[in-house]
């Protein structure tokens, strides 16, 4: 919420250039490898938790309400909570009839199936479903799934990946306009 410089060294610390209204905020940089995967990335800063964690991604934005996010989480009593969401179709779609007959266009249209969105709530036991190792989104929310330890939140707001250039391009059109669905400050 403001800049900083960090100092590192036999004399490190941390340099704040202007107030914020946050409290009780910390962060923690951590390097858990240039070719390490998601789920090992979270395993390797288990010893930086206290309780209770969020994780996202980082390649996508939303505006996915953090604490209803937290306050469903801690009402279920499962160990992972993962955001879900209905994308739009990248392409139009058509509806065909007898013989091939296009019957209508529909642009666009949001998908009947639900995607993890990238935002989750973790108890610290969803570390034993990781190692050093593992994708998150493949065998550990498997595993926490069949062990009907995976809850979705299902959020129908904004959301938007950017995995691409065109995606890329897209939202930093959509900061600039000065529209920008995820700026929830």
């Amino acid at each position: 919420m403001n800049d900083f410089t960090i100092h590192l060294g036999p004399q490190s610390h941390v340099e704040y250039f202007a107030d914020h209204g946050e409290d009780d905020w910390s962060v923690t940089l951590a390097d858990t490898g240039a070719t390490t995967m998601t789920g090992g990335r979270v395993k390797r800063i288990a010893r930086h938790l206290d309780g209770a964690f969020i994780v996202t991604y980082g390649d996508g934005l939303a505006n996915v309400d953090i604490t209803d996010l937290v306050a469903f989480h801690r009402a279920h009593g499962r160990l992972a909570t993962v955001t879900t969401v209905r994308p739009l179709s990248r392409f139009g779609v058509m509806d065909l009839g007898s013989e091939g007959v296009v019957k209508r266009f529909r642009e666009k249209p949001q998908t009947d199936g639900y995607v993890n969105a990238g935002f989750f709530v973790f108890e610290p036991r969803v570390l034993d479903y990781l190692n050093d190792d593992s994708v998150l989104e493949a065998e550990p929310l498997e595993r926490l799934a069949d062990a009907e330890q995976l809850v979705a939140y299902r959020h129908d707001g904004f959301w938007q990946p950017m995995d691409t250039y065109r995606e890329s391009v897209m939202l930093n059109e959509l900061w600039d306009s000065g529209v920008a669905p995820w700026k929830v400050w």
